[in-house]
Order: C-alpha cells, then structure tokens, then sequence
C-alpha cells in the first residue's frame, strides 16, 4: 500500500506532534508515524518552561494542559548534601503566563497527537520507520506496525525526524540505521520516578547536584512528584557494587537519599507510584548538520543536559521554527537548489535559537557533576542566591525563541 503526503514526520512526541498540528492546521498532508502507544509514561523531567505555554495556546492545548498540570512554578531550589540554597524563578515578562508548570509525559504528549489528529494529520500509531530513500520532493518512507506487521509505504515532499535521541533511527544523511556508539565512562543514563505524597514546595524546581550525577524534582499533575536524574556510567557502576543486590534505580533512589537531605525529606512520607524508568546513554549535544537532506527538530536536532530543565522548549520551540520555515517558504519546496536553501535557513535559526542554551546547560551539568568544587562557590550561592536566577534566566527559563514568541498572532491559522 502506498499513500503520499506532503511530510511525513518521525516520532510523536512533543516535537513531532507540534509539527504535524502546525502544518496540518495550514493545509499541509501530513503523516505522523510513532512507534509506541500513549498514553505512556516517558523518562523526562516534565517541566514546561513559561516560554512554551502561548504556543500551547496556539496548538490548541493550553486549555486542557492548565486543567491538569501542577502549580505556576516560581521558585528554586539547589540541593546539593546538607545543603539547600532557594531563589526566585526569572518570570517571562511578555506574554500571559509569567511562569512555567509541570506535567507528565502521559498527559502531554496524549494531548497534542489527538489535537495532530483533529487537525488532520494521519496518525500511524505504533508504527515505525524502516528506511528513507530518494530525495528532496520525492522521498519513499517504508514504515511498519509494531504489532501486526502491516507495511506501507509513504512518498513525501518534505520528511522531519523527531525522534529521540538514543533510539536507532534512520540517519538523517543517508536514511540507513544508526550504529551504537562505544561506551564510555562519562556516558549519562537517565532515570525517572514518580511519587505521591512527597513532601515539595509545590511551586519550585529543586535541582540536585551530586558526585557523577544530577537531577530535580518538581510537582505536576494531582500533586505527583516527578524525580529524575543523570548518572554517569561509572558512578552507576559505583553505586550499584556500594549497594548490593539492589537494582539499577534502587540503588540510584538509595544514593540520593543518603547522599541529598533535600532528596531524603522529600521522599519520607512519599510512596512510589509506578515504577522506575530508565534509558540511556544520553548523550546532549548538536546533531543538527547542513548535509543532512531531511529536517531535524527536538531532540534528533540536538539536546541539552537536562539539568536546566530546557529539554521541552527545544522540543516544541524547534518545531514551531521548522513549520513556520516550511509553510512561508513552501513554494520553494519543489525545487531542490531552493530546497537547500530552505534547509539552511532552519538550521542557521536553530543554532541561534538554542546552540547557546547547550552549551550553558553542559557548563552546568559539569559543574553540578563535581560537588567538590561546587563547595567552592556554594557560600557564594548561600549569600547571593540571585546568582540562581540569573543562572535560570541565562538558560533560557524567561527568553522567548529567537524570533520572539510574541508573533504568534502573526501564524498563518488559528486552530
């Protein structure tokens, strides 16, 4: 079976979702191919940062999203030992909503395929992506469900990967799988856990910072408290030989616990709800290249260390920059030098969009990693804790996308 849409997009998340609910809204035919069910829980820190929450107006959530997710997020607080540091959160000073909430990945990413599906995008769902062949304005997509092993086959003008990071995808460049990259000390796994009853400001983002790793806990949805963290592979390999028999997240929970009195009071009167999750390695950085024919957005694009929570705004900014590129510049589409063109265009705004946030999320990320040094600075943080907000300001936490957000009226629909 062969059916033909104007794009054809890689991953329901987030980012890919977006995508598919911006170009569909504007008329685009437009394939969604996600190759697990939802709802389903994902490992992510779940904050949405101020600077998304107009967008989620305009992809025709926001109503639904500020129903369920958890409080206006003001606050921080820097956990590291014995010691908590608390700061003001910068607030967005444009816009209606000055601050940022949580919500989990169940509920998020459930709300935008449906909204992609009313929009009109045809939601393939599980489904994946096998191959990509040909080339700009005449691409073939072997896709295949997961379940029942139906194929077909989707030609398309323009194709958008979306995927995450650490999945085998097909590559950008060339349409074959991805290998595994060697493994390697510094290598991060992430890992995720939900709790009821944790005791939480409900209005702030502790960030954790530990030896080898980093984390953060926040209060979403009906008071749920979502605690995610980094490890490194050695320190993983450390801390499970130190605790035993315990597994992986076990051992990790125990960790933080003994090691973070902010994590160990959050966590006393709290119960586990579900179970641990885990993936990896992640690996942040820019993958988003100039020779790649297709078009890359969230996290196939590029990620940043999760500790400055940002994950989430280069997911659904990124899409919101490639449609906006693809329905002004659609006419150029069909011819492959203007094609390019095109493509360069995002991949410029991309980089000044987000290339910065990168890197100023790994400096903290590194730094966060080596408590020892962070001793240092920490009477410094205990005496100024503005420097907190700066630093969250710095990150992007009250910075709209290059271009400013406030231009959302200017969007070729209104869903």
């Amino acid at each position: 079976m062969t059916a033909r849409y104007d794009a054809v997009i890689i991953g329901g998340g987030p980012a890919g979702a977006s995508a598919a609910i911006l170009l569909a809204s504007a008329g685009w035919s437009v394939a969604l191919v996600e190759k697990q069910r939802f709802p389903r829980r994902k490992v992510c820190g779940e904050c949405i940062a101020s600077t998304n929450l107009e967008l989620l107006d305009t992809l025709g959530i926001g109503k639904a999203f500020h129903e369920v997710a958890g409080a206006p997020l003001r606050k921080v607080a820097f956990m590291i030992g014995q010691h908590t540091v608390r700061a003001d959160l910068p607030s967005l000073q444009t816009g209606v909503y000055p601050w940022g909430k949580a919500l989990g990945r169940e509920h998020l990413d459930t709300l935008l395929v449906a909204r992609a599906a009313e929009a009109g995008a045809t939601v393939l769902q599980p489904w994946s992506v096998q191959s990509i062949t040909g080339a700009p304005g005449a691409y073939r997509c072997e896709a295949v469900a997961t379940e029942s092993g139906q194929q077909q086959l989707l030609q398309a003008s323009v194709v958008i990967a979306a995927h995450g990071s650490w999945e085998l995808a097909p590559d950008a460049a060339t349409g074959e799988r991805q290998g595994k990259k060697p493994a390697s000390p510094g290598d991060l796994f992430a890992f995720k856990a939900n709790f009821k009853g944790a005791d939480l400001d409900a209005e702030a983002i502790a960030v954790l910072a530990f030896q080898g790793g980093y984390g953060g806990m926040v209060l979403g949805e009906h008071r749920t408290m979502t605690l995610a963290c980094c490890v490194r592979r050695d320190t993983l390999a450390t801390v499970r030989q130190a605790f035993g028999s315990h597994s992986a997240a076990e051992a990790v929970q125990r960790m933080l616990t003994e090691s973070c009195d902010g994590v160990r009071d959050a966590l006393a009167p709290a119960r586990l709800e579900g179970a641990w999750l885990s993936t990896g390695p992640i690996r942040p950085g820019i993958r988003l290249r100039r020779s790649s024919e297709i078009f890359l957005i969230g996290n196939a694009a590029g990620e940043a260390h999760p500790i400055v929570g940002e994950g989430m705004s280069m997911a659904l900014q990124s899409a919101w920059l490639l449609s906006r590129t693809l329905i002004a510049q659609r006419h150029l589409l069909a011819d492959t030098r203007a094609y390019h063109q095109v493509k360069h265009t995002y991949v410029r705004q991309w980089h000044a969009c987000f290339a910065q946030r990168i890197r100023l999320a790994a400096m903290f990320a590194h730094a966060s990693m080596r408590p020892g040094a962070l001793s240092v600075a920490l009477p410094i943080l205990q005496r100024w804790p503005a420097l907190l907000t700066a630093a969250a300001r710095y990150s992007g936490k009250s910075r709209p996308i290059y271009p400013a957000l406030q231009g959302l009226h200017q969007f070729p629909f209104h869903p």
